[in-house]
């Protein structure tokens, strides 16, 4: 009888697969996993969709969009309105965020329902023969795949404590909105949150260690969101770091050391935006044996970790840290497990996008990277202000930057800063996936009045055609 027991659950706890983790990674994984005909559970220590719904990008999105309705409202006079009284009630902003947030979670349940994969809530830890313990029950599987993404990193000059010093997770569901408040980075999380505490009123200052803000971006990038920014009262120090905090009094201090030497900022709270730490430790890779470098999982072209039978995709691995790349990572991951035909992803065909406002969306190569790789190149660039949507938008700052290979057309990178871009990027991926050239871009007749035009502007610009400019 015992035995029969224990051969009941040992059946009930087999998969073929297991998912570590349900976030934009996990969670896309498991059904696509189930979708091929493999019988999936996902493990969640927390909630299901992980930080990108709940804590990331989803939420800080609904965050963005408030800030945004509430500046338009400062200049409806600009557009022939008349609002006689507004304000913000920054709870009912939070709120609005939080509730987005549950919604999507909703959704992601539905559709673990939806294509019959397992939801097991506890804290996973892997072991050796392909099992993975959640809160002591073991469950089995034949491909165990690790999505366990990653949190705010902590710099030992900087520890947060939740209060005074904080990260992403913290700025989304302040319970009082700061006064003043030290941004530390500017990659997307710093200049999303710097949009947002700036247009709800809050006193501004980003500090960046590197010359420029945004600095993964292209120059041309930077110097116009630096622009856009400063406009709007945003301070700004590049080529700066935080040495120290002090949190012992009212608010907080943070020293800082520029070129010019040391200085001492005083705010309510400072957010730490210095990137992410991934969530590896204390998940049994030990004990399994999987090998990681520099804080990542080191994987193959499918993902599979050194050891038969693990993978690993998302934040854990190297490559960019970003909500469409896990996905990708782990729609493939499960094709090949499946036996399907794949090919590895070309990660120098990744668009990234940054939601402050004006918006910034990239692909392929900087100027300066094609540059440095000694390409001779063809670079257009088409202004949002010749833009006729734009004007009748009222929003008439940033531009579509183009970059071609002269010799053979190629289209090296595309770089865009204005209203709406992030909407406007995946043009220029299709294309570069396509293999498209200058000229047939150029010849692609784009719609009229529209800001998307602009590209088919920026290539003509490239090529000594441009009409409006």
């Amino acid at each position: 009888m015992h035995f029969k027991t224990n051969s009941k659950i040992d059946f009930m706890s087999k998969y073929d697969v297991i998912v570590l983790g349900s976030g934009p990674g996990g969670y896309v994984t498991a059904i696509r996993a189930s979708q091929l005909g493999l019988k999936t559970a996902v493990i969640e220590k927390e909630s299901l969709g992980g930080v990108c719904l709940n804590w990331g990008c989803i939420p800080t999105k609904a965050l963005l969009k408030s800030a945004q309705v509430f500046e338009y409202l400062k200049h409806a006079n600009d557009y022939g309105l008349t609002v006689k009284e507004f304000d913000k009630d920054f709870d009912a902003v939070v709120n609005r965020s939080r509730t987005v947030a549950d919604g999507m979670s909703k959704g992601v349940q539905f559709l673990m329902k939806k294509n019959k994969i397992d939801v097991i809530s506890g804290y996973g830890t892997l072991k050796t023969g392909k099992k993975v313990d959640v809160d002591g029950t073991e469950y089995t599987a034949d491909h165990i795949i690790i999505a366990t993404g990653a949190r705010s990193r902590e710099l030992p000059n900087l520890p947060q404590d939740g209060k005074k010093v904080i990260g992403y997770r913290k700025a989304m569901t302040l319970e009082k909105q700061p006064k003043k408040i030290v941004i530390v980075g500017s990659g997307a999380i710093g200049v999303e949150f710097a949009y947002f505490y700036n247009s709800m009123g809050t006193d501004v200052t980003i500090v960046e260690y590197m010359p420029r803000i945004v600095p993964i971006e292209d120059e041309d990038v930077s110097k116009q969101l630096e622009r856009s920014f400063k406009k709007g009262g945003i301070k700004i120090l590049t080529s700066t770091e935080v040495t120290a905090v002090d949190t012992s009094g009212e608010g907080v201090k943070a020293m800082i050391k520029t070129k010019k030497g040391e200085e001492v900022l005083e705010a309510d709270m400072v957010l730490s935006a210095v990137g992410i730490k991934t969530n590896i430790e204390n998940i049994g890779l030990e004990d399994v044996g999987i090998v990681t470098d520099r804080d990542k999982i080191l994987v193959n072209d499918f993902y599979q970790t050194n050891i038969p039978g693990y993978y690993a995709i998302g934040d854990v691995t190297p490559g960019p840290s970003l909500a469409h790349v896990a996905s990708a990572e782990g729609i493939l991951c499960v094709e090949k497990i499946a036996g399907q035909h794949v090919e590895a992803i070309d990660y120098g065909n990744i668009p990234g996008c940054t939601y402050c406002t004006p918006e910034i969306a990239s692909v392929g190569l900087t100027e300066a990277q094609a540059k440095d790789k000694g390409i001779d190149i063809k670079v257009g660039k088409f202004p949002f202000s010749a833009s006729g949507k734009a004007s009748a938008g009222g929003h008439k700052e940033g531009f579509v930057k183009v970059i071609f290979d002269a010799k053979y057309g190629e289209w090296l990178g595309c770089h865009m800063i204005g209203t709406g871009v992030t909407d406007m990027i995946a043009e220029a991926v299709l294309g570069r996936k396509l293999e498209t050239t200058g000229h047939e871009v150029l010849k692609t007749i784009h719609p009229h009045p529209t800001m998307s035009e602009a590209v088919m502007e920026a290539v003509a610009d490239a090529y000594g055609e441009v009409i409006h400019i």
